[in-house]
């Protein structure tokens, strides 16, 4: 098939589909992981998913989501947060971490260091899948809502130190010479200095006027490319998206940054999310979920079990019952950081083909499943609010 008919039918099957998704509260981009998982199944144009064209635009779209990432990281909100948010976040993400860390290593033979890893990638929160759900039915400025958007906002820090880790963990696995060592090292130190500079240039940020918001919008591509170029480096090009996004939340001025942040999500999610998803999809191995289904139905089971039981115990006391399951409810959900990473760490070679596949489809199962169940509850518990 051509290149640019396949593009075609990725773009209108994820509308389609992306919109019919919508209205049972799945996110839109779950369309073209759907494709990719059935590419994988039957894949008659492997010769184009298999491309170099496709890795390549396929592994721009993995860039501009930790680009949105870390443009949604407020490191002046996470200062904000109270007690109670902290204290459960940190417990919240690390019990389920070192659960789903055991169970890795047991079920996967992985060494410590990298259970560790995935199990912490997988207790990360996508709280952007909620926020039309909190807003819908009103709760955002409620103890429920501020609780799921706080540790949401601290969370963030989790998925910042686990890219730094990937990140680290890929670059030394593929050092071999004292040179290589050193461009490594000079590399990440130019990187955070970098993103270090423009965090601390708010100043210089807010002088900075620039006649339209085509040529702002140059600026920010210069950022995320020569962030992305000096991280490859050391093999950290997804670090260098990611801190490319919180160096320029925290340089370009507040109002400037408000026009400028709608053509970022569009170019990001309406051009280069989809082919990323479908890249997940068509190299996951359906075949050894099929023989395996068992393990998928485990760690499912494990990694929400743990995330009901810890938000449980941490917000029982503050919130009550009903909303303390609520909270791990909807903290459950997951989506794009947890995939890029396990991505990331597949293609890397740290991980095999039966935990990557298992991931993903767990992943799915999570963001098909917690928003309707969220929602679901949330009319059946109304009158409690």
């Amino acid at each position: 098939m051509e290149f640019l008919l396949f593009l075609a039918l990725i773009y209108v099957f994820t509308f389609v589909i992306g919109t019919l998704l919508e209205k049972i509260r799945i996110p839109w981009i779950f369309a073209a992981l759907i494709l990719g998982f059935m590419l994988a199944i039957y894949n008659p144009i492997s010769v184009v998913t298999s491309s170099d064209t496709f890795k390549f635009l396929s592994e721009l779209g993995m860039y501009f989501l930790l680009f949105i990432i870390g443009f949604e990281i407020d490191l002046r909100e996470m200062k904000k947060e109270g007690k109670f948010i902290i204290r459960s976040t940190i417990f919240i993400i690390l019990f389920e971490c070192i659960c789903g860390m055991i169970l890795i290593h047991l079920l996967f033979n992985l060494s410590w260091i990298l259970s560790f890893l995935v199990g912490l990638s997988f207790a990360t929160v996508g709280e952007a899948v909620l926020l039309p759900i909190l807003d819908e039915f009103k709760i955002i400025n409620t103890k429920l809502g501020q609780s799921i958007i706080g540790i949401g906002v601290l969370d963030d820090a989790f998925e910042v130190f686990t890219l730094i880790l990937a990140c680290i963990l890929v670059g030394s696995s593929t050092l071999q010479t004292s040179f290589n060592i050193s461009v490594t090292v000079i590399s990440l130190v130019v990187l955070f200095s970098l993103a270090y500079l423009l965090t601390k240039m708010k100043k210089e940020g807010k002088k900075f006027n620039v006649p339209t918001i085509e040529t702002l919008f140059l600026f920010v591509m210069f950022i995320f490319f020569l962030f992305i170029g000096v991280g490859k480096f050391a093999d950290a090009s997804p670090l260098g998206a990611l801190l490319a996004g919180i160096a320029l939340k925290n340089f370009i001025p507040k109002k400037r940054l408000k026009f400028i942040e709608s053509e970022i999500r569009t170019i990001c999610y309406g051009l280069f999310a989809p082919l990323f998803f479908i890249w997940v999809g068509v190299t996951t191995n359906i075949s050894y979920l099929v023989t395996y289904p068992l393990l998928v139905i485990l760690f499912f089971v494990v990694t929400w079990g743990s995330k009901m039981t810890a938000s449980y115990l941490s917000g029982k006391k503050e919130l009550g019952t009903r909303k303390s399951l609520l909270l791990g409810i909807g903290l459950s959900v997951r989506f794009s950081t947890s995939i890029v990473i396990a991505k990331y760490l597949f293609e890397s070679n740290l991980i095999g083909i039966g935990l990557y596949s298992v991931l993903v489809a767990s992943t799915a199962l999570f963001t098909f499943i917690i928003p309707i169940m969220f929602s679901y509850l949330l009319q059946r518990w109304r009158f409690k609010y």
